[in-house]
């Protein structure tokens, strides 16, 4: 069973222990982040620093000639990963006998979306998520298969993981995030992660609807969520806010546009890339969901990638319908958090990657090797011995 541990350019950076460490735990990859968002990050075994601070969306390489001219552009890193860190992180990890794969974050970026406020989602009240660019529009779909091709297709990199290649809405890891007064569930997450920018607006239009009166639609619906009343779950949910039609409508727009970034984005790698070079989406199985785990059709996603990325720490369940519609040879890789603190179970691991490959696991992803502390790896390195 093939695992990779996620690594920040950072952890390794400046630390000439780190790789050696690394390949120690028993994996055979590392998913090393080439562009990553804004993030406040433990280092708890690095010689220089216990805490980085990236301040913002960044890629961690020197910004490519590609963008020249460009509005839409990948920001540097600051201190925290100056020059081609992921280069040199790469280079100490390739020379612990380590496979390098790209992690490349894309439809998520606060700089962005508070530099160029026009390209964000905005909600049906009119209120914008910088932290979320919306992927309807041209602009932004450029930029972010641009970026997905260079952060990918880094040198000595055998292949790529792409993060949040769909939508991302309301819900967010933001800075002293105080939105969890009201228990919207799946269907007040869905509707408050609806996209009224003007390209979203013209795409609502060809699903036969007004704009307008879709928006006062989804602010009605949502009437009865703030005083308190639980939607339901699932998309009956949303069909019982919104109703069935409408529902529908807005669905078949959000999956068209998400589907076809995914089919460009891809193809766009693909053609970068040296042959044999593997092409992963961090996907969940449900289409209409956002985040970083794009929202995905599990049959089409497994046509255009060569597999995906699935969290699985709350259990396996996720899998099953990857593993249903899976092509032969499709990459599905079970992601387990094993940060205790962070609600990791590194001490189940070895049962927790027994039940995900019975539900169709082809690999192991470990979330996360800096972040981890040394009792967490430990208890790695002694399931994934046990493994083989």
């Amino acid at each position: 069973m093939k695992s990779s541990a996620f690594v920040y350019p950072w952890d390794v950076v400046g630390d000439p222990e780190s790789a050696g460490r690394i390949a120690a735990l028993g994996v055979r990859q590392v998913t090393l982040a080439s562009a990553y968002h804004s993030t406040r990050a433990l280092t708890p075994r690095h010689p220089r620093h216990r805490i980085v601070t990236a301040s913002h969306a960044s890629v961690l390489y020197p910004v490519g000639e590609r963008w020249q001219g460009r509005t839409l552009r990948p920001y540097p890193a600051g201190d925290w990963a100056p020059g081609d860190a992921f280069g040199e992180a790469a280079d100490a990890l390739a020379g612990a006998g380590l496979d390098v794969h790209t992690w490349v974050v894309l439809a998520h970026n606060s700089r962005m979306g508070e530099e160029f406020p026009d390209t964000s989602v905005v909600n049906a009240y009119g209120d914008r998520y910088p932290w979320a660019p919306c992927i309807a529009q041209p602009d932004t779909r450029a930029y972010l298969v641009g970026l997905a091709v260079e952060a990918a297709v880094r040198p000595g990199a055998g292949g790529t993981e792409l993060e949040s290649l769909g939508w991302y809405g309301l819900a967010h890891l933001h800075a002293h995030d105080k939105t969890a007064g009201v228990g919207l569930g799946e269907a007040g997450q869905y509707l408050m992660s609806l996209c009224f920018c003007p390209s979203c607006r013209t795409g609502f239009g060809q699903q036969g609807l007004d704009p307008e009166e879709l928006a006062d639609s989804v602010r009605r619906a949502l009437e009865p969520v703030w005083r308190g009343e639980a939607p339901g779950g699932g998309w009956e949910g949303v069909e019982k806010l919104l109703g069935g039609e409408l529902a529908a409508a807005t669905r078949a727009w959000r999956d068209s546009v998400a589907r076809s970034l995914q089919e460009e984005a891809v193809a766009a790698v693909r053609s970068a890339a040296p042959e044999g070079f593997r092409i992963l989406l961090h996907a969940d199985p449900v289409s209409y969901h956002c985040g970083a785990n794009a929202g995905v059709d599990p049959a089409h996603v497994l046509s255009v990638a060569d597999g995906v990325v699935v969290p699985c720490t709350g259990g396996p369940g996720l899998l099953t319908p990857f593993a249903d519609r899976g092509i032969d040879g499709s990459v599905l890789a079970a992601n387990f958090t094993v940060v205790s603190g962070m609600g990791g179970r590194p001490a189940e691991l070895g049962e927790d990657v027994a039940r995900a490959v019975e539900r169709g696991a082809t690999e192991v992803r470990l979330y996360h090797a800096g972040l981890a502390s040394d009792e967490d790896l430990s208890l790695v390195t002694q399931a994934l011995a046990r493994l083989g």
